[in-house]
């Protein structure tokens, strides 16, 4: 990955969003997508063995282009655009889940499974993510951060919440305003 450190903790939809900040693209190459998933952890299907390929990197930038538009309408109670709605709904049909039934000795239990290639299988998984996000009535919630350079989305847990991270452009903000309010002493 690159020296890029990715915002993580938000909903997935937002997370894929925030891939591609002010600082580049996070998942411009495989490679940067195979550590982006590592962060995710069991938030995504595991990866396949074997490295991921470009087709698996434009199948993931697709959705991420189609989820960026939509959260950005939606969040403001516009209607988003066909195409990316159209493109959302594309990628789920590419890799439609089916729940899979089985017996663990105790009780039933129901795995979603998908078919195709991994690339299909994660943007299926990423769209149908997005889709529950853009239809939860927490997507009005969705701030830009306040930091004049950054180009992060978050989800408040707080209604004070200003920045996409405290640590990133919270501390750079206060840090910004401490050096304003003593250059002249």
């Amino acid at each position: 990955m690159s020296d890029l450190v990715p915002l993580t903790g938000e909903p997935l939809a937002l997370d894929l969003v925030n891939t591609r900040s002010a600082a580049g693209d996070l998942i411009s190459a495989p490679d940067g997508l195979a550590g982006w998933l590592a962060l995710q952890g069991d938030r995504v299907p595991p990866p396949e063995p074997g490295p991921l390929t470009e087709g698996d990197l434009a199948a993931v930038h697709a959705v991420r282009g189609h989820v960026a538009v939509a959260v950005d309408r939606a969040r403001r109670g516009e209607r988003p655009p066909d195409e990316a709605l159209d493109g959302l709904n594309d990628a789920q049909w590419r890799a439609p889940g089916i729940k899979r039934l089985a017996w663990d000795g105790t009780a039933v239990t129901a795995t979603v499974r998908r078919g195709g290639g991994y690339g299909a299988r994660l943007a299926a998984h990423l769209a149908e993510d997005a889709a529950a996000f853009l239809a939860d009535p927490a997507i009005g919630e969705v701030r830009d951060c306040a930091a004049d350079d950054c180009t992060m989305l978050f989800l408040p847990a707080h209604p004070r919440r200003r920045w996409c991270s405290a640590a990133r452009c919270g501390n750079r903000a206060r840090v910004a305003r401490y050096y304003a309010r003593h250059k002249d002493r």
